[in-house]
């Protein structure tokens, strides 16, 4: 089980915007700040951080769970309106199993970011 993800961003202000956007249908919200970064989570339990480093920036691919096939199309269409880019539109993916629906979205950074439903 993952405790927590901190992923590099290029600007603060756009990725936050995006975020707290395209991670609302997933009842997921900012529950902490520290030294530049932002953290989003549920219960005030910070699971996902981002922010500003020196670092190259290397996409990556982070998959959250949402309740149901609902909160996945409200979390692709929050994304798309806040500048995220369509990498799979909302739908079943039966290569994973027959009741895996998700939706990919490339964030303002590339990160490839998913919602899926198990249900």
């Amino acid at each position: 089980m993952i405790d927590h993800i901190s992923i590099s961003i290029s600007d603060i202000a756009v990725s936050q915007q995006f975020y707290l956007q395209a991670l609302a249908p997933l009842d997921m919200s900012v529950v902490g700040e520290d030294n530049g970064w932002i953290g989003f989570g549920k219960d005030q339990q910070g699971v996902f951080w981002f922010g500003v480093e020196d670092a190259p920036l290397q996409p990556m691919h982070i998959a959250f769970t949402a309740a149901t096939r609902d909160a996945v199309d409200l979390f692709y269409n929050a994304a798309i309106s806040s500048g995220g880019k369509c990498n799979g539109a909302p739908g079943v993916r039966v290569r994973y199993h027959a009741n895996y629906y998700a939706a990919f979205v490339l964030d303002p950074d590339g990160h490839n970011i998913e919602a899926v439903c198990h249900h």
